[in-house]
């Protein structure tokens, strides 16, 4: 399978630019025979809503939007929208489009509040994570702070993803003693790649929105023995295109077999009864 990484800024609040450069590059990336475009979360967007008066969200299904997989039928999409969920609520979702259509739609279920990020203020929480079939193989979507709890990549490799998709928007820490962005997110996926025996695919954006948000890059693809198969540099726009091998996936899991001694059994009934004792529903 064939991936392409496009770690590119957005341009905060015009849906149409985003559009129209997400064209160019699936374009480019369907003359290199890619299988699958990746774009940052928000890509359609920007990240800082706060500073958009206007309404820029849409729904996943929105022509604009499925358009972008109808440009090169043998190349899928998955992109980061501000959903309109046709009701009181809108998302910050992913949509995978193949063939002209949305094959599956992730909505962000762990919104962050500390640091730059305000994302509760605008955004309602997804309530499921389910992995999806594609015609090249079963895959997971999380967003960027979904991968900071575990226990979703865990559920998305137990409903047999083989590929999991981080499409970010992460940002420098004003407060780097804490952590440092960029070092946690080596360490996330590497573990997830070796110790759920999957390909983790983290795309990041760069650029920068108002004072305090300025994206870092450094995105890249890790194999299911926590190798890092392709690296794209630091703060810098980069479009690049990789091939991996999702057979793989399997003969690392027969090799060290991790993944099937999950005992669902076991940790449903324990995550019951904290749920039970008082636990966050």
């Amino acid at each position: 399978m064939r991936i392409t990484l496009a770690q590119v800024p957005s341009v905060l609040g015009d849906v149409e630019a985003n559009l129209a450069r997400a064209a160019e590059i699936i374009a480019e990336a369907g003359q290199d025979a890619s299988d699958l475009v990746v774009f940052p979360e928000l890509y359609l967007t920007g990240y800082a809503l706060g500073q958009v008066d206007e309404d820029v969200s849409m729904p996943a299904d929105d022509p604009r939007l499925t358009g972008l997989s109808a440009l090169v039928p043998t190349t899928d999409v998955l992109v980061g929208l501000y959903e309109d969920g046709h009701g009181v609520h809108n998302y910050n979702a992913a949509a995978y489009l193949s063939g002209g259509g949305v094959l599956h739609t992730h909505r962000k279920l762990y919104l962050p509040t500390y640091d730059v990020f305000e994302e509760r203020k605008h955004f309602s929480p997804g309530q499921s994570m389910r992995a999806f079939d594609t015609r090249h193989g079963r895959m997971a979507t999380l967003i960027c702070n979904d991968a900071w709890q575990p226990h979703l990549a865990f559920l998305a490799v137990q409903d047999g993803a083989r590929v999991l998709l981080v499409p970010t928007n992460s940002s420098q820490s004003r407060f780097p003693e804490r952590y440092d962005s960029m070092t946690y997110w080596r360490d996330i996926t590497v573990f997830y790649a070796r110790m759920y025996q999957c390909y983790v695919v983290f795309c990041n954006r760069v650029g920068t929105e108002g004072e305090n948000l300025r994206f870092w890059g450094g995105s890249h693809i890790v194999d299911p023995w926590g190798k890092i198969v392709c690296s794209l540099p630091e703060d810098e726009e980069a479009v690049v295109t990789t091939d991996i091998n999702l057979a793989s996936v399997r003969k690392r899991r027969r090799e060290v077999p991790l993944v099937r001694e999950a005992r669902l059994g076991l940790l449903a009934r324990e995550a019951n009864r904290l749920a039970e004792e008082g636990g966050d529903a």
